[in-house]
């Protein structure tokens, strides 16, 4: 890559920023939790306190958020609702026909892009409980 696309100049100060990552603290309530954040530092700036971000590097920290509010009020966490998933044979867009959420919902849960609404957590609970429940909520759906 040429050296032009990895400088930008900050809009209000002009001091010079180049792409990088920096430790960033994020925290939700009793959360906290230190993520590498992409962006354009200045070389000052070694905390990350005045990075400028794109769209693409705020889903870091929007992730990470969402896991610290799902922590935080006892939801289950990505890795836990593709866990179910799978185990309940589910693809990703037959799990939100049947569980909740539509068609795209749980690659954003999976992916952490939103948080699991509670009562679709609580579904899933109770489905990782017993699966043969299932069955039930599929012929709910053909009646």
């Amino acid at each position: 890559m040429n050296k032009e696309a990895q400088v930008r100049f900050h809009p209000e100060t002009g001091v010079e920023l180049a792409r990088g990552v920096r430790p960033v603290r994020l925290s939700f309530k009793s959360q906290a939790m230190v993520v590498d954040m992409p962006g354009w530092y200045s070389k000052d700036d070694v905390a990350g306190e005045n990075g400028l971000f794109d769209k693409k590097d705020m889903l870091v920290s929007d992730r990470a958020i969402n896991l610290m509010k799902a922590r935080e009020f006892g939801l289950l966490l990505p890795k836990q609702i593709k866990k179910i998933r799978l185990a309940l044979g589910l693809s990703q867009r037959d799990a939100g026909h049947y569980i909740g959420g539509g068609p795209n919902a749980f690659q954003k849960y999976e992916s952490g892009d939103v948080l699991l609404s509670k009562s679709a957590d609580t579904a899933l609970r109770l489905l990782a409980a017993d699966p043969n429940r299932l069955e039930e909520i599929m012929h709910c759906d053909a009646a």
